[in-house]
């Protein structure tokens, strides 16, 4: 039944002109791409704002393009209570838990598997391990450090500017400011050197 469904549709779709399949692939595409906008827009408009200390990136990371790679204090946190359980897979979604501390950067206070209930301050935002499940009898368990992406490791700027924002990344002067959902979605709302606004993130 089903092998002939698949033959009358093929048949179907073989009638129909080529322009008229064009067409509605790139309708397709442009509907994907208007999702993805909104879903940014979403997170910029509605995220709760957090800023994040950005740390010096290994120099084997060059510039790619014209975005630059951005490493956080939030990208190597210590796994805690996850410690040795085991994961069945080796780049799970994590959620960790950040409060802010004396200096208004926010910091990994636990992590967890499932989303959790937090209390203003503090904001959950949702990651994936890079690194960090190897561990246990059979290297399928958390290891005691974690690396997590949170979707906030790249940046686009104008051509020609990410070699100085590179330099002045690894000295410790860019800070990150980004807007984190109650899902935990993030994006990245601007960008300060030495406490300076230096690019804001458009909405479109």
């Amino acid at each position: 039944m089903i092998r002939a469904f698949a033959t009358s549709l093929t048949e179907h779709l073989q009638r129909i002109p080529k322009i008229v399949l064009f067409g509605l692939a790139t309708l397709v595409q442009f509907a994907l791409l208007g999702l993805m906008v909104i879903d940014r827009v979403q997170i910029l408009r509605e995220g709760t704002e957090v800023k994040l200390q950005t740390r010096p990136v290994d120099p084997r990371d060059f510039l790619r393009g014209d975005y630059v790679v951005l490493n956080y204090d939030i990208s190597r946190v210590t796994s805690g209570p996850l410690e040795d359980q085991p994961t069945d897979t080796r780049k799970p979604v994590v959620f960790v838990k950040l409060a802010p501390n004396r200096d208004g950067f926010y910091e990994a206070i636990s992590v967890h598997t499932e989303a959790v209930a937090v209390q203003s301050p503090e904001v959950l935002i949702r990651g994936r391990v890079a690194y960090g499940t190897t561990c246990g009898p059979k290297y399928r368990a958390f290891c005691d450090k974690l690396q997590v992406h949170y979707n906030l490791e790249s940046y686009f700027v104008p051509e020609g500017e990410g070699r100085k924002l590179e330099q002045v990344r690894n000295q410790g002067k860019v800070t990150v400011v980004a807007a984190v959902t109650p899902s935990g979605r993030a994006a990245i709302k601007r960008l300060l050197v030495d406490g300076q606004p230096v690019y804001d993130e458009p909405w479109f």
